[in-house]
């Protein structure tokens, strides 16, 4: 038996990074995928055809996580597809990295609306949705939130909140059987860190050199945690926050 077998999960941002490689992580272990993207619809729909490739259940659902709308459609897809909902993981974000001088309203707005609204509004919905006998939440947060970076001061905020929202959740859907705990990886290796001019860079220079394990992550480092905390096996973890960065922290 699959650790997951059956069990239907929603992930939010999967249509590639650290999202794609939770969602096929899951899917190996037996869960029904929803892939949840906002607008990169080729990346979600090939995460989807891996899934069903290697054997799993999955399909893909557009949806800005920061819309009541579209959050609303997502449930209502993932209802018609696969029925009650299990696992929540709270993947989506975005960010952008500049001195005080250069923030923008804008750049605050974004941010804040995906990482913070929208995973408040994701597991809002959610909750109307799970299963009667509980199930999992993950949000995943960043170890931002404990080494503060120069220039992340917007978004090492919004990991902040999502440390916070983490805690309070937890305590709020424990006695619906709804488990809620934070994944906060390090520097990964994704489309988004390429694009964002992060690999090779300084900064990975100086990760992999004060990282005890000595490297920056991959995507299935994460999608290995996000597993565990989906499965029985952490049944009796709630309310935690683990850093997955390779000892930085």
């Amino acid at each position: 038996m699959k650790k997951l077998e059956n069990k239907v999960a929603v992930i939010t941002g999967a249509s590639k990074g650290i999202g794609a490689g939770i969602a096929k992580s899951l899917a190996a272990e037996g869960a029904l995928v929803v892939v949840n993207y906002a607008s990169a619809k080729a990346g979600a729909d090939k995460v989807v055809a891996d899934i069903i490739s290697n054997g799993g259940k999955a399909i893909a659902v557009q949806g800005d996580v920061s819309k009541t709308a579209d959050i609303s459609r997502l449930f209502d897809e993932t209802q018609k597809a696969f029925g009650a909902v299990d696992i929540l993981v709270n993947n989506a974000g975005v960010y952008k990295f500049s001195p005080i001088e250069q923030l923008t309203e804008e750049d605050f707005h974004n941010q804040f609306n995906t990482n913070v609204l929208g995973l408040l509004l994701t597991t809002q919905h959610a909750l109307k949705n799970f299963n009667e006998d509980g199930g999992s939440i993950i949000n995943i947060g960043s170890v931002v939130s404990n080494i503060a970076p120069v220039g992340s001061s917007i978004y090492t905020a919004t990991k902040g909140a999502v440390d916070a929202i983490t805690h309070v959740l937890s305590k709020e859907l424990g006695p619906k059987k709804i488990r809620v705990n934070s994944i906060n990886p390090g520097m990964v290796e994704t489309e988004g860190t390429h694009t964002a001019g992060f690999i090779g860079s300084d900064f990975q220079t100086e990760t992999e050199r004060t990282a005890p394990l000595g490297r920056i992550g991959q995507p299935e480092d994460i999608a290995l945690v996000a597993v565990f905390l989906a499965s029985e096996e952490s049944r009796w973890l709630t309310g935690e926050t683990i850093l997955a960065g390779g000892g930085v922290r």
